[in-house]
C-alpha cells in the first residue's frame, strides 16, 4: 500500500522487509565511513559486512550476466584491482530504496539528474564500471548475490506484522508457559539459569536425542 507524504513523497506503509547487497567499490573506498553513515541514517540495518579483494575469476562469476559485453574485461580488471566492502542491508523496500539512494549506473547521469545520490558524490565518470557502488536489481538477484558473499547466511523470509504475533502465539508462548510452570514446581536456587537451560533443552525446533533428554533440568 502506498500513501502520499509531504511534497509528494511516496510512503510505503505495507512495504516488505527485504535484504539487498551493497558493494562499495575500490574508487569509493576512501569514503566508506561517510557512505556507511548515510546507510544508517536511512534506517538500513547492516546484517553482515565483509572487506574482501576478489580474484578475476570471482568477479567473472559474480557478474556472469554481463559476460561477453564490451565493458566486461574492464569491469573484471577494476573490481579485482583492490579491496571492496560488501554489505548485506535490510529494511522495508530495501532493494528499490537502495537503488534510488545510489542513483543511475552512469555517473554523468547521476550528477546531472540526481546530484545528491551516492554515485554522483563518490563515482568516477571515466567509465560506468567506476560508479562507486553496487546494488541488487531485484529479490532474485539479491538472494544470489548475498549467497555469493555470505554463503553461511540463512535466507529465510523475514517475518513481520501479524505473522510475528501468530508465530509467537503458536511456537513460543506455549513452550515459555510450560517452562514457567515447571519453574514454579521445581523452585530451583537460580531460577534464571534453570529456565534458560530448560528452554534450550525443550526447544521444539531442536532434535531430541538421548543426551538432550538426560540433561533436561529436574
Amino acid at each position: 500500500m502506498e500513501a502520499d507524504g509531504l511534497d509528494g513523497e511516496i510512503i510505503y506503509t505495507d512495504a516488505p522487509v527485504q535484504r539487498t547487497l551493497a558493494i562499495i567499490k575500490p574508487e569509493a573506498l576512501p569514503y566508506a565511513n561517510e557512505i556507511e553513515e548515510k546507510v544508517t541514517e536511512d534506517d538500513y540495518t547492516i546484517i553482515q559486512k565483509r572487506i574482501v579483494t576478489l580474484t578475476g575469476e570471482q568477479v567473472t562469476q559474480f557478474y556472469s550476466e554481463k559476460y561477453g559485453s564490451p565493458e566486461f574485461p574492464l569491469l573484471v580488471a577494476h573490481m579485482s584491482s583492490g579491496p571492496i566492502i560488501v554489505l548485506c542491508l535490510s529494511k522495508k523496500n530495501a532493494i528499490d530504496d537502495w537503488k534510488k539512494l545510489i542513483g543511475p549506473p552512469k555517473v554523468s547521469d547521476a550528477r546531472d539528474l540526481f546530484p545528491d545520490c551516492l554515485r554522483a558524490k563518490y563515482g568516477d565518470d571515466r567509465d560506468d564500471a567506476f560508479n562507486g557502488l553496487h546494488g541488487s536489481d531485484n529479490e532474485e538477484s539479491a538472494e544470489r548475490e548475498i549467497r555469493f558473499f555470505f554463503p553461511e547466511m540463512i535466507l529465510e523470509p523475514i517475518v513481520t506484522g501479524e505473522a510475528v504475533t501468530d508465530y509467537l502465539a503458536e511456537s513460543v508462548n506455549p513452550v515459555l508457559l510450560e517452562g514457567l510452570a515447571q519453574l514454579c514446581k521445581v523452585k530451583p536456587v537460580d531460577p534464571v539459569v534453570w529456565l534458560a537451560d530448560w528452554l534450550l533443552m525443550n526447544n521444539p525446533n531442536k532434535p531430541q536425542t538421548d543426551e538432550n533428554i538426560a540433561r533436561t533440568p529436574t
